[in-house]
């Protein structure tokens, strides 16, 4: 076996664990609705789910934060729901990007974060699930592709131009990247806008509080991809297969 092979399956067995003890910690006969977020590691959460829902009878609607995990919901036969009929948000379980050690979070690399804010900060409880890279003590530590902001595609350039005087850095537009087919030009999300990604000095201290309201005072700026006091427990998956649980002071 290949260390890269290797370094593949810790990862994904972090991800897994982190997912299992997410479900199993949180999700019980009181549970009604639940959130849930985008990306790779919300695959274990929705498969471990969907199993616990199974065994012990619940009666629980999943509102989905994108057309990837409505697809996922779908294909592992729970019930689907959506925000205008419910409102009352029990519990969101997403990934992240980056998480630091006050549970800010860097969301959006898969350009789903506008969704899944709604979904985190409507809910009681937004929990968090990832591996071990994903932990850091500060932002910009361990995740390099900067923070992901929705924009209106009319107005990415103006954006870029102010971001970067404000704050220096770099804020390319995402476009499509991989091999393949895929269609060419800049990323668009679910709700029709374009993503640009403010890639920072991670070596400045910065207050995110402050920034974040900066940003989406912007006009243009639909969503940022930072999650500042919304998390309120973070499970990390080690490579050992333990899993180190953060709860937010």
């Amino acid at each position: 076996m290949s260390s890269e092979t290797y370094n593949f399956e810790l990862i994904e067995r972090g991800k897994k664990n982190a997912a299992i003890k997410a479900v199993n910690e949180n999700i019980n006969d009181k549970t009604k609705t639940i959130g849930i977020g985008s990306g790779s590691t919300i695959v274990y959460a929705v498969e471990r789910l969907a199993k616990k829902i199974a065994e012990e009878h619940l009666d629980i609607n999943c509102i989905p934060s994108s057309f990837q995990a409505k697809q996922l919901l779908s294909k592992n036969n729970l019930r689907i729901g959506d925000l205008e009929t419910n409102t009352n948000i029990d519990i969101t379980i997403d990934g992240a990007d980056e998480v630091d050690q006050d549970l800010t979070c860097i969301k959006g690399g898969g350009g789903c974060h506008l969704q899944e804010k709604l979904l985190a900060f409507y809910a009681k409880k937004f929990v968090v699930i990832a591996d071990y890279r994903k932990k850091s003590n500060k932002l910009g530590e361990n995740w390099s592709l900067g923070i992901p902001i929705e924009v209106l595609p009319s107005a990415y350039t103006l954006v870029q131009n102010r971001i970067q005087k404000l704050y220096g850095g770099k804020t390319p537009l995402r476009e499509f990247s991989g091999t393949g087919r895929g269609k060419a030009g800049p990323v668009i999300t679910d709700n029709g806008n374009f993503i640009l990604d403010w890639v920072f000095d991670k070596n400045e201290d910065y207050d995110w509080k402050l920034i974040n309201q900066n940003i989406k005072l912007i006009p243009g700026v639909i969503e940022t991809g930072l999650f500042i006091g919304i998390a309120k427990t973070a499970y990390f998956g080690n490579s050992d297969g333990t899993v180190a649980k953060v709860i937010s002071e």
